[in-house]
């Protein structure tokens, strides 16, 4: 009879012990095969290999760690660190001693050149016999490589440990610290599955981390890069955001800003599933102008979140109270989620998680990033900001979430200039101006663009109180507004004034 080729339809998956890896994996790993986590020094290497071998004594599973170059009381501090204990079903065993790399040794400098490479594989597969393992991490090839001396050896050494494991059903991490020549992809093509993690050190702030599958044999898995951090607890993922797996439906209905007056000029107010930009200089009321949107968002009933690049809580609290506009019932209720960000510290994969946990998990629908200026800084440059700022805006479109941007620009009056033009990806755009007229110094709004509704095309004078924010009749008696040096006919100008 012909031999059965067929293979199962659903292979049996390992988890990681991260579950945002796994989700980009497409469930864990394939069990009973041999992965390459590779990564230069202090990329990460050893805490997920160590949450690796957690996950499966939560399970009940047993672990083995075989260290070619760390001490286990190296590896014991790093779970320390992160307290963690590697008591239980985690065995770690020690390949390096004073007099080389030995089976039965405990510690000590390892010396490559005087050891023979058999003597090494054979005492990784005595102990793996004698353990009987269901995970192990195999911490460094590296080492490998070094006492194989030349590539024709290393990879049958290799290729001898990946057939030994395959019969012992043992789903193995093999750690590579990336010393060899980047262009050998020997054990990329060993390996069942290849994980590169990077670390890149910033001009300023921390430095940020990343990780990349780059092939997973047989597996369907989230591909590019996704950052992520090592915190006290281990590994935390943020997988890339990809708006086309995001939608649900929702309601047309136009939603009012609070200012009756900015509503007509939008053409009936904000539209569920777009995004605003409030584009202006600075101190021209574009934050104050997002703050009483979303309280009218908060006042419906609705969940809202508001992320400040600029400045701190203690001032937009204040902002608001002296505008009329108590934001911190809200806060206290737990309806409204304030997030002060440093740029310096967040990458823009972490940021993305922050906002879909407020959208899928708290039921935010309403969000503000404030401003774009500052989120720039996070980026590694324009082009990037664009994609990010592309994918997330999709998302949160598709999921229905009405979303303001602001964006400052240079200058006060005249030439005005912003770093970066988000404007084709936004469905309509608010403009800020200063202008001076009869010796003083006004400010103006007008609506530049609105892809859902007619919105009205005249320049407004735009002006913020303790009652709030006033929104006046159309300028019809100046013209050059929006260059900050109008030109007065006739009439009387329509100055808002409170009352």
């Amino acid at each position: 009879m012909p031999a059965d080729n067929r293979v199962p339809a659903s292979l049996p998956r390992v988890s990681t012990g991260i579950a945002d890896l796994d989700g980009i994996l497409g469930g864990g790993l394939t069990q009973d095969r041999v992965y390459l986590l590779e990564g230069t020094p202090g990329s990460g290497k050893t805490t997920i290999a160590l949450q690796f071998l957690l996950e499966g004594a939560r399970l009940g599973e047993r672990g083995l760690y075989i260290t070619l170059s760390e001490t286990a009381t190296e590896l014991r501090e790093v779970a320390f660190s992160h307290h963690w204990t590697l008591d239980g079903n985690i065995e770690l065993f020690e390949m390096i001693s004073g007099d080389g790399l030995e089976p039965d040794a405990e510690q000590s400098i390892l010396e490559p050149a005087e050891i023979e490479l058999g003597e090494t594989t054979q005492g990784v597969m005595d102990c793996v016999d004698r353990l009987k393992p269901t995970r192990v991490v195999f911490d460094s090839l590296s080492e490998m490589r070094l006492l194989a001396q030349n590539s024709l050896r290393y990879r049958r050494q290799i290729l001898a440990l990946k057939q030994f494991f395959s019969t012992r059903q043992c789903t193995v991490l093999m750690l590579d610290d990336r010393s060899s020549d980047p262009g050998d992809l020997q054990l990329h093509s060993i390996a069942h599955g290849v994980i590169t993690l990077e670390q890149t050190a910033q001009d300023y702030g921390s430095a940020r981390r990343r990780l990349r599958v780059v092939k997973m044999r047989g597996m369907k898995y989230a591909g590019g890069y996704h950052d992520f951090v090592i915190e006290t607890g281990g590994v935390n993922v943020f997988p890339r955001l990809i708006a086309a797996d995001h939608h649900r439906p929702f309601t047309g209905d136009l939603v009012t800003t609070g200012v009756r007056q900015l509503d007509e000029m939008l053409g009936g107010g904000l539209a569920p599933g777009t995004n605003t930009l409030l584009s202006g200089p600075s101190g021209v009321g574009k934050t104050s102008t997002a703050m009483r949107s979303g309280l009218a968002a908060l006042e419906r009933g609705e969940k809202a979140a508001y992320y400040l690049f600029d400045e701190g809580i203690p001032t937009f609290l204040a902002r608001g109270r002296s505008l009329g506009m108590d934001m911190q019932p809200h806060i206290d209720s737990g309806q409204l989620q304030v997030f002060q960000i440093d740029p310096a510290e967040l990458s823009p994969g972490e940021f993305a998680s922050w906002v879909r946990r407020a959208v899928e998990e708290e039921g935010v629908t309403f969000l503000v990033i404030d401003s774009l200026n500052a989120f720039l800084q996070s980026m590694p440059g324009e082009k990037y900001l664009l994609l990010q700022m592309h994918e997330l805006l999709s998302y949160l479109n598709q999921l229905g979430i009405i979303t303001l941007l602001v964006l400052g620009q240079h200058g006060i009056i005249g030439d005005v200039r912003s770093d970066i033009d988000l404007s084709y990806l936004s469905d309509g755009i608010v403009l800020f101006r200063y202008f001076e007229a009869h010796g003083n110094i006004f400010k103006a709004v007008s609506v530049a663009k609105s892809r859902v509704t007619p919105h009205e095309a005249s320049i407004r004078e735009f002006k913020l109180s303790s009652s709030g924010i006033l929104v006046g009749e159309p300028l019809a008696d100046f013209e050059g507004i929006l260059t900050g040096a109008p030109a007065y006919h006739g009439g009387t100008a329509l100055i808002a004034t409170e009352g």
